[in-house]
């Protein structure tokens, strides 16, 4: 299948990619509504959290570039110290723009 990606095509793309993230994101909650949230449930969705996120960003730290590297550092680093993700997660977007502005 063949969509255009000009005028009506486009709308049609980003109307089927919201289509698709609202069904995942209800199925998800009426799925969860018959799974009882106990310890071991808890536990699971705490921990997918995390994985997730390795699971974005370690390919990045594998194949990314300096700056992309200094940002996973320096977001690393302040995440550790602060233990706040907005400001770790400004200070890696801004070591990463410092770092492609000046080197």
């Amino acid at each position: 299948m063949n969509l255009e990606t000009g005028g009506l095509g486009v709308f049609l793309i980003i109307l089927a990619m919201g289509v698709v993230t609202l069904a995942t994101r209800w199925g998800g909650v009426f799925v969860m509504s018959f799974v009882p949230i106990g310890y071991r449930v808890r536990q699971f969705i705490h921990a997918m959290s995390g994985s997730v996120l390795v699971a974005l960003l370690a390919p990045l730290a594998v194949t990314g570039d300096n700056a992309a590297r200094l940002a996973l550092f320096t977001t690393a680093v302040i995440m550790l110290t602060l233990r706040k993700p907005l400001p770790a997660i400004a200070g890696g977007v801004l070591a990463a723009a410092l770092w492609r502005q000046f080197v």
